[in-house]
């Protein structure tokens, strides 16, 4: 086999995988029950089609494929274990299904929701649901999760071994709850979805995860209606992807707002987050969040950006929900609105706790304001300094670039 040929199959695989994994994991935890089961026939599933495509071609239906193979491999593994007949019964109905054509991606009542809302419990802590869900539903390995909750691998793993056994010990429902149950458990879920969301759409993530977390909140959306974080989440959303194809040069590197090509932006996904967004309550992080990303969304160009807006919406955020980053971007957009010695007044409060420290992004914020106000050569040298410890390659990339054009300006 050739190379071009492994790589082709490869990335076959890779593309199917992400919306596969998540519909196979989700479909067996629903008819076994088992978590562990689902995961481990998915993974075999993926494996088996990593050998046998470049050997017999990738098929007309991947997806379909790879859910054959998973739900066969279940079956085998519950009869060796001389499981009930009705758990089998039900696979074969899954592989009936599985037969014909997919359903509408409308659909509330999906798999993955139910996985969502299960994952989401509020017999589970926080970071458990959270972890849980990128694992199943996002497919995300363990040690991307592990970095993003600052733990080893080896203790991301156990965390998510007793979720998985919590749920089994507590007899937690597989579905969607109803009535005030649904609304309690709303915010678990948002957060979920933002996650997955922000591990597509960072520097390195996988786009397939943010437009993932797109069709999920749509579904979420239909499912409550009345409920405007939801809108707003989606409305966010869709204005941070539409910039998707203008975030990288020809090269890969990042490109900041102020340098991306707005007639390339999805106008489309603009327009449809401002309808979504239209009528949605102020009041909440998702909705403040959403309204500043609508004024960048909307702006003709860097230049004419409503700075002042962004400026005010950040100050309820930083109100309604205070973190140290929401206070770093609090501070640049005051920094863009009203000069960079506010921002760099603002800043300086940010990071009195010393939560920021270490934090690129922080260094920066702070480079761009001063080199705004003219001190470019200490500009250029905390770039650098921030690119030193920059997330990723593209990330550190972009800073370096940042650092040589303070330093050509300050030298000319």
């Amino acid at each position: 086999m050739t190379d071009v040929r492994a790589a082709a199959t490869a990335s076959a695989v890779a593309a199917a995988s992400v919306d596969a994994y998540a519909r196979i994991v989700a479909a067996l935890i629903r008819v076994t029950g088992d978590w562990t089961l689902a995961e481990d026939c998915a993974q075999e599933a993926l494996t088996l089609a990593l050998q046998r495509w470049p050997l017999e071609g990738v098929p007309r239906n991947p997806g379909g494929w790879l859910m054959t193979v998973a739900r066969n491999r279940a079956v085998d593994v519950l009869r060796r274990a001389s499981v009930e007949r009705r758990k089998l019964a039900e696979l074969a109905v899954l592989a009936l299904n599985d037969q014909g054509p997919a359903p509408a991606r409308e659909e509330v009542v999906d798999d993955r929701l139910r996985l969502i809302f299960t994952c989401c419990h509020p017999a589970l802590a926080l970071e458990a649901r959270v972890a849980l869900t990128l694992r199943t539903i996002g497919g995300v390995p363990t040690a991307d999760i592990a970095r993003a909750f600052l733990v080893s691998e080896s203790t991301m793993t156990r965390r998510l071994t007793r979720a998985k056994t919590r749920i089994a010990e507590a007899g937690i429902p597989y579905g969607v709850p109803t009535g005030s149950a649904l609304t309690e458990r709303l915010p678990g879920v948002l957060a979920v979805l933002y996650l997955l969301f922000t591990h597509g759409y960072n520097a390195d993530g996988r786009p397939a995860f943010a437009e993932e977390a797109i069709r999920l909140a749509r579904l979420l959306r239909r499912l409550m209606p009345d409920q405007g974080e939801v809108s707003a989440l989606l409305a966010l959303f869709l204005f941070q992807h539409s910039r998707r194809e203008t975030r990288r040069d020809g090269q890969g590197n990042l490109l900041t707002l102020d340098r991306q090509d707005r007639r390339r932006w999805d106008h489309a996904a603009i327009a449809e987050g401002l309808r979504v967004l239209d009528g949605a309550p102020e009041a909440g992080p998702y909705a403040l969040q959403a309204r500043i990303a609508a004024c960048h969304a909307t702006a003709a160009s860097a230049d004419s950006t409503d700075w002042p807006a962004i400026a005010t919406w950040y100050d309820r955020l930083a109100e309604l929900q205070p973190s140290p980053v929401i206070e770093l971007n609090r501070a640049v957009a005051h920094g863009y609105a009203h000069g960079p010695a506010v921002g760099l007044a603002l800043l300086a409060q940010a990071r009195a706790g010393g939560a920021l420290d270490g934090y690129p992004l922080a260094v920066a914020a702070e480079a761009d304001l001063l080199a705004r106000q003219g001190q470019r050569e200490r500009a250029a040298a905390l770039f650098r300094q921030a690119a030193a410890v920059a997330h990723s390659e593209p990330e550190r990339r972009a800073l370096l670039d940042r650092a040589d054009e303070a330093a050509s300006h300050s030298s000319g």
